[in-house]
C-alpha cells in the first residue's frame, strides 16, 4: 500500500499549479510599454543618434549664411624716402580704408541650405528608426524570458513528479513488483531535468542582462516575471502592410531626404558652371599739397569694384554633376532595396507567425490534451501493472515536451509580431482573440479531481473500472 499512497500524492500534484521560479523572488510584474519607454529614454545610442541630429541641424542653419565681409585698411603710395609721411608731401600719398562681400551665384545658398535640412531630416529620421529597433530587442527579450519562466515552472513540476515517480518505482520493486531498472531510469530522466533547470537558470539570467543593457541600467538588476498574454491576431494583408510600411517606415523616410538632398546636389553642382561675385567699396583720404613743385587740393575719393571667377575647369564642374547623380542613384537604389526587403520581411513573417498561430491552435486543442488522456491512461494502467514504468515515464515526458513546445510557440509569435512591427514602421492593428483560449492550459489533469479523495481501490477493481 505504500505505492499507492505516493501515487495518490503524485496526482495530486498534477492538480494543483506550481509556483513559478519568477514568483518565487517575490518580484512585481514587468509592464512592457514601460520597459520600452525606459530604453527609450535612457539608451546611450538614442542620446548619441538625437546629439548627431542636432550637430546636422546646426549645420543647416550655417549652410545659407554669406561668408563674413572683408574689412581693409591700407597706406597707399608712400614716398620711400620719407616713409613716415602719410600726407602733404605727395599728391598721390593717401589712407585707405575697405570692405568687400563675396556673393555666390544665384540660388547656390538657398540650395545649400536644402541639402543641409536634406541631411540633418535623414539623421532624425535615422534617430527613430533607431527607436524601432530598440523597442523590438525589448519585445524579443521580454517574450524569451515569458518562454524561460514557462520552461522553468514546468521543469520544477516535473522534478517533482519524477521524485515521486522514484518513490513509487523504489516501492514496487521493495514488494517484488518493479524492477530495478526502472529506479536508475527515473534517477536519470530527474538528473537530466535538473540538468535542464540549471540551463534555463543560466539563460534567464543572461537575459536579464541583456535587458538591462538594452534598458541602461545595472546588468545585476533583478526582473520580475512576466504576466501571461494573448496572441492578438494580424487584420491586415500583406499589401495592406507594405503601404503602412511606406507612410510609416522612419528608415524609408531616411532614405526619401536622401534622395532628395542628392537631387539638390545635382541642381547645385549645375550652377557651378556660372561664376561667383566679389562686390568691394574703397574710400581714399587724401592731403592738400601745395609746395613749389606740385599743388593739389587732395579731395577725398572712392573706388567701387566687382570681382568674379571664371569657370573654365570644365572637367572639374563635370565631374561635381556625375557625384551628385551618383549620389542620388545610390539612395534611390538603397530605397529600392529597403522596399524589396520589407516586402520579403513582411511575407515571411507572416508565413511564420501562421504556422505558429496553427501550432499553438494544435497544440491546445489536440496534442496536450490527448498526451494528458495518454498519460492518464498510463497512470491508472500502471497502477494495475497493465503497463511497464518505462511507458508511464514516456507519457510524463512527452507531455512535458509539448507544453514546452506550446510555450515556445507562443513567445515565438509574440517575437515575430515585434519583428514585424519593426518592419513596418510602427503597431500594427490587430484582433485581440486568443486562438483558443485566453489563459494557457495548467497542470495537466491526469486523472478525474475527485479520484484522488476515494478509497484506494484493489487491483481487481481497478482493472473491472478499466476495462
Amino acid at each position: 500500500m505504500k505505492y499507492l499512497r505516493s501515487l495518490a500524492l503524485l496526482l495530486l500534484i498534477f492538480l494543483f499549479p506550481v509556483v513559478t521560479w519568477a514568483e518565487e523572488i517575490k518580484l512585481p510584474p514587468e509592464n512592457l510599454p514601460q520597459l520600452i519607454d525606459a530604453a527609450l529614454a535612457g539608451n546611450p545610442e538614442v542620446k548619441s543618434s538625437q546629439s548627431r541630429w542636432q550637430m546636422f541641424a546646426n549645420k543647416a542653419k550655417q549652410a545659407a549664411s554669406l561668408e563674413d565681409p572683408m574689412f581693409m585698411l591700407k597706406l597707399q603710395n608712400l614716398v620711400a624716402r620719407e616713409p613716415f609721411s602719410f600726407g602733404g608731401s605727395d599728391p598721390q600719398t593717401a589712407k585707405v580704408i575697405g570692405i568687400s562681400q563675396q556673393l555666390p551665384f544665384w540660388g547656390k545658398r538657398d540650395i545649400r541650405q536644402e541639402m543641409a535640412k536634406h541631411e540633418a531630416e535623414s539623421y532624425r529620421w535615422s534617430i527613430e528608426e533607431r527607436k524601432l529597433e530598440l523597442a523590438r530587442m525589448v519585445k524579443e527579450t521580454y517574450y524569451q524570458i515569458w518562454a524561460t519562466d514557462k520552461s522553468l515552472e514546468i521543469v520544477a513540476k516535473n522534478l517533482q513528479l519524477l521524485g515521486d515517480f522514484v518513490t513509487i518505482a523504489e516501492s514496487k520493486y521493495s514488494v517484488g513488483q518493479g524492477v530495478q531498472q526502472d529506479i536508475y531510469k527515473a534517477g536519470l530522466e530527474k538528473s537530466k531535468m535538473l540538468d535542464m533547470q540549471i540551463t534555463l537558470k543560466q539563460q534567464r539570467k543572461s537575459l536579464e542582462a541583456n535587458l538591462n543593457y538594452l534598458l541602461y541600467r545595472p546588468g545585476n538588476t533583478p526582473v520580475g516575471p512576466i504576466a501571461d498574454f494573448s496572441l492578438p491576431k494580424i487584420t491586415q494583408s500583406a499589401e495592406q502592410l507594405k503601404y503602412l510600411a511606406e507612410e510609416k517606415r522612419p528608415q524609408m523616410k531616411s532614405l526619401s531626404e536622401l534622395v532628395s538632398k542628392g537631387q539638390a546636389g545635382h541642381r547645385l553642382a549645375e550652377k557651378e558652371y556660372w561664376p561667383d561675385f566679389n562686390l568691394s567699396f574703397e574710400y581714399m583720404f587724401r592731403e592738400k599739397v601745395d609746395n613749389d613743385m606740385v599743388k593739389d587740393p587732395g579731395y577725398n575719393m572712392f573706388t567701387v569694384g566687382v570681382t568674379f571667377n571664371l569657370p573654365f575647369q570644365q572637367e572639374k564642374r563635370r565631374a561635381m554633376v556625375a557625384e551628385s547623380t551618383s549620389e542620388t542613384s545610390m539612395a534611390t537604389e538603397e530605397l529600392n532595396a529597403l522596399r524589396n526587403t520589407i516586402s520579403y520581411t513582411i511575407n515571411d513573417t507572416l508565413a511564420q507567425m501562421d504556422r505558429r498561430w496553427r501550432l499553438v491552435e494544435l497544440y491546445k486543442g489536440g496534442i496536450i490534451p490527448q498526451a494528458e488522456q495518454s498519460l492518464e491512461s498510463a497512470v491508472i494502467s500502471y497502477r494495475v501493472s497493465k503497463v511497464d514504468f518505462l511507458t508511464l515515464l514516456d507519457g510524463r515526458m512527452n507531455l512535458f515536451n509539448y507544453e514546452r513546445e506550446l510555450y515556445e510557440s507562443q513567445a515565438e509569435y509574440m517575437m515575430k509580431l515585434a519583428q514585424l512591427e519593426a518592419a513596418v514602421g510602427g503597431d500594427i492593428t490587430v484582433a485581440t482573440a486568443p486562438p483558443v483560449a485566453a489563459q494557457p492550459p495548467t497542470a495537466p489533469q491526469a486523472v478525474a479531481p475527485a479520484e484522488p479523495a476515494t478509497p484506494p481501490q484493489t487491483p481487481a477493481d481497478e482493472h473491472s473500472k478499466h476495462h
